[in-house]
């Protein structure tokens, strides 16, 4: 049997449909996921989406993967590092295509690079768990400010569907999903001081 904190046990819970198995495994490896994204992408320009939306458009994708029975041969901490750290390097190449960017390598010797190959700094870190805790809060938190139709739709983007493909899903037209992301991102938005 499989410890209670092991990559495994958590994998068997999420596949059975435990969604606090999801916000382990969110804690384990977000802040690590979002480096690499962060190193993917360089110093290109960010649009509207950044390494943050990456990295949980890529975790979202896993999740929903995982409970239709997905991946089931990654049962170990450093196989489910490598499939992440796929998904979330072909999520960074998806967004620097969809935003016609390309990243510039930094520089050797610049402040935000480093001389070893940045899969491997990436690899030695371990996410702080205080802040990890906290944006699985956030984001539960600012989920649970939507509407179930509201919520759908923002669960859906977030792992990666097109707009195309949550209006066939939800049985909506294109122009629907893209008013409810509208009101989403605005819902979101931090409230400015007066």
């Amino acid at each position: 049997m499989s410890p209670v904190g092991s990559i495994t046990h958590q994998l068997h819970r999420l596949q059975g449909g435990d969604r606090d198995a999801a916000a382990v495994l969110w804690e384990r490896f977000y802040a690590r996921l979002a480096d690499l994204a962060r190193r993917e992408l360089g110093r290109a320009p960010r649009a509207a989406e950044d390494e943050d939306d990456v990295v949980q458009c890529a975790l979202f994708s896993f999740f929903r993967r995982a409970e239709q029975g997905q991946f089931s041969e990654f049962d170990n901490r450093e196989s489910l590092w490598r499939l992440l750290a796929r998904i979330t390097v072909f999520k960074v190449r998806d967004l620097i295509n969809r935003q016609k960017i390309r990243p510039q390598a930094v520089p050797p010797g610049a402040p935000d690079s480093t001389e070893e190959s940045p899969l491997a700094s990436v690899l030695s870190r371990e996410p702080d768990p205080a802040f990890l805790a906290e944006m699985n809060e956030t984001c539960a938190s600012l989920l649970a400010e939507l509407d179930e139709d509201h919520r759908k739709v923002a669960e859906m983007k977030l792992a990666g569907y097109t707009n195309e493909e949550i209006a066939v899903e939800i049985g909506r037209s294109h122009v629907t999903v893209e008013r409810r992301l509208a009101f989403i991102r605005d819902s979101w938005k931090p409230e400015q001081p007066s």
